[in-house]
């Protein structure tokens, strides 16, 4: 892809997409330049790591971009967007990875008709195994989502999804992978309580975790059946099961998403 990419936003997710893209080869070194809001000392560790530009100077980072990746935390996104908005055109592909936060309401910080793509992808990028929702604003062309998805591509799967299941696919996708290491977190303490070796016991259930999720891609049976075929009368599964639905494991998890998901459009909001 020959374009000129420019990050807003160094964190750990802009790390990610860096880490893919260059792996992958989709875009030159030279082509690829991050800012952020005041942090130097990322900016400095970003450039000697991958070997791109990193620079505090907005205008010099922006005017010339063919496609802008907004990657700044919630909190600070008007601000961000704000600050760049005098570098922008119409010209340019703006793609957003931030929680909660429209196409439309992006497009009403800029000001102007730009084609902006809202994605909601998730920390696994980090190993290249994130999976990414992506939705089209209003002045958004098939060639704009299929740059979008090609740069996505390189940290995992991607979806083309309505935006109003953003904030739901927020929920489940962007947050859903801290909701599983913390169902880990309880597993791996019960097995040390019960005299299992903390590190056997973190090997075998992220094995299990791994296995589980295979299982559910490729087996193509749902979640339900999977689970009724482990589940044997009277057996231990059915044991443990059955103590979950005394605590109201299901109804526990649907109010975990349904919290997420309201505080994403909570953020939309602000």
């Amino acid at each position: 892809m020959d374009k000129r990419i420019a990050f807003l936003g160094a964190g750990s997710l802009a790390e990610a997409m860096l880490a893919g893209i260059i792996k992958a080869e989709v875009v030159a070194r030279g082509n690829i330049i991050v800012t952020n809001k005041s942090n130097e000392e990322r900016l400095a560790y970003i450039e000697n790591r991958y070997r791109v530009r990193c620079l505090s100077d907005k205008e010099a980072v922006f005017t010339n971009a063919d496609i802008i990746i907004l990657a700044s935390k919630p909190k600070d996104a008007e601000e961000s967007i704000t600050s760049i908005k005098p570098y922008l055109n119409e010209e340019q592909l703006i793609i957003s990875t931030i929680a909660g936060l429209s196409t439309e309401k992006i497009e009403k910080l800029i000001s102007m008709e730009i084609p902006v793509v809202r994605t909601m992808p998730n920390t696994s990028a980090l190993i290249g195994h994130s999976a990414t929702a992506l939705s089209a604003g209003k002045y958004v062309e098939p060639e704009h989502l299929l740059q979008t998805d090609q740069l996505f591509q390189t940290i995992g799967m991607t979806k083309l999804v309505d935006e109003k299941d953003m904030h739901t696919i927020t929920a489940i996708s962007g947050s859903g992978p801290a909701f599983i290491y913390y169902f880990v977190e309880a597993m791996e303490k019960a097995a040390m309580e019960f005299g299992l070796d903390g590190q056997i016991a973190k090997e075998l259930i992220a094995q299990t975790v791994i296995g589980a999720g295979n299982m559910l891609q490729q087996s193509g049976e749902t979640p339900a059946v999977l689970r009724k075929n482990i589940t044997s009368p009277g057996g231990t599964t059915e044991a443990g099961i059955a103590d979950l639905d005394r605590h109201k494991f299901e109804e526990t998890i649907i109010s975990c998403i349904q919290h997420a998901r309201d505080r994403s459009v909570e953020l939309g909001r602000k």
